[in-house]
């Protein structure tokens, strides 16, 4: 099999798989318990994973894992959910999620761009602030 067979079949696997990449990149972000979030973000994401967004840049898991953390503490008891359906081409996915307690409104909707690495990490996010909506 040649290279340009390979990526072909991983931008095939990108499209197919969008859905997955969204879902296993949300459950990182997700998850309360520290240990079980490093082994997340390490199965996630490439160990020079980069991630910037308008109010927060950061890369490696060290940093990934410091991010989600002060995240978690600032919007305690709320939690992601995908907002939308995820698609993708290429290497690259996007999807949208929304930021709320369990059956509350969304204080926060985004959308990300993830780049996927050949063995199905992610290496790269951009995200977008689409709207928020935090209490007064």
């Amino acid at each position: 099999m040649t290279s340009t067979t390979s990526a072909k079949n991983t931008e095939q696997d990108v499209a197919n798989e969008a859905a997955a990449i969204a879902s296993r990149y949300i459950a990182a972000w997700d998850e309360a318990d520290a240990v079980r979030r490093r082994a997340l973000i390490a199965a996630v994401f490439t160990p020079q994973a980069t991630y910037v967004d308008p109010m927060m840049r950061n890369a490696g898991h060290d940093g990934l894992d410091a991010m989600i953390g002060a995240v978690q503490q600032q919007f305690a008891g709320l939690r992601f959910r995908l907002h939308g359906k995820p698609d993708g081409h290429n290497d690259v996915v996007r999807f949208s999620w929304a930021l709320a307690a369990d059956g509350a409104e969304p204080v926060a909707y985004g959308t990300d761009i993830v780049v996927v690495a050949e063995d199905g990490r992610i290496s790269s996010v951009t995200g977008f602030l689409d709207a928020m909506n935090l209490p007064a």
